[in-house]
């Protein structure tokens, strides 16, 4: 069985920006900067044979690049955070892009999680801190809201394998997919 998931990863320059926020969060525990990615479709668990369906698949998408802006921050889990993200700006490319491939990925035999999509990126992943640490990271992601990326072109995305371990997940590039034809957006 392979973990796998379908994302866009992100140029050094973004990530070293990420690093930099990330530094400044009292997060419990830190996503390690060479596996930030936004995620456009979780797989879970295939057989070697599905995941090969869904990298044709998805050779066959076609979308444009378009620009992504990350700015501001947030926390899924409400009173009790277990994650702390950087928000992607909403984006009808990003949002079109990511319908495509979870429709491949569907029509290939993978049966992807189905909730809301909210593009973002991972900065921080724990257990429910005890609520005085709860208190500390909310206030910090408040604080952070004025955070923003430098403007990032999207000309590809890729299907990953992930590796669990201990102190977090290790991700693996198995396959990119450009994005062909003429920008969305501008990186002004």
């Amino acid at each position: 069985m392979i973990r796998a998931f379908i994302a866009l990863p992100l140029p050094e320059a973004t990530r070293r920006q990420l690093t930099l926020i990330q530094f400044l969060l009292p997060l419990p525990r830190r996503v390690e900067p060479e596996g930030f990615h936004l995620t456009l479709c979780f797989l879970g668990d295939l057989p070697e044979p599905v995941v090969q369906e869904v990298h044709h698949a998805l050779e066959a998408v076609a979308a444009a690049p378009f620009v992504l802006r990350l700015r501001g921050l947030g926390m899924f889990g409400g009173t009790r955070p277990r994650l702390v993200y950087a928000a992607a700006d909403p984006d009808p490319a990003l949002a079109a892009l990511q319908r495509k491939v979870e429709t491949a990925a569907r029509r290939a035999g993978a049966a992807p999680e189905s909730h809301r999509f909210v593009p973002h990126v991972t900065l921080g992943r724990f257990a429910p801190p005890p609520p005085e640490t709860a208190m500390r990271i909310e206030r910090a992601v408040a604080e952070g809201g004025g955070f923003a990326c430098d403007p990032v072109q999207a000309d590809a995305f890729a299907l990953f394998r992930s590796h669990p371990g201990p102190s977090g997940s290790h991700y693996e590039e198995l396959a990119r997919y450009p994005l062909r034809g003429a920008l969305h957006g501008s990186a002004d």
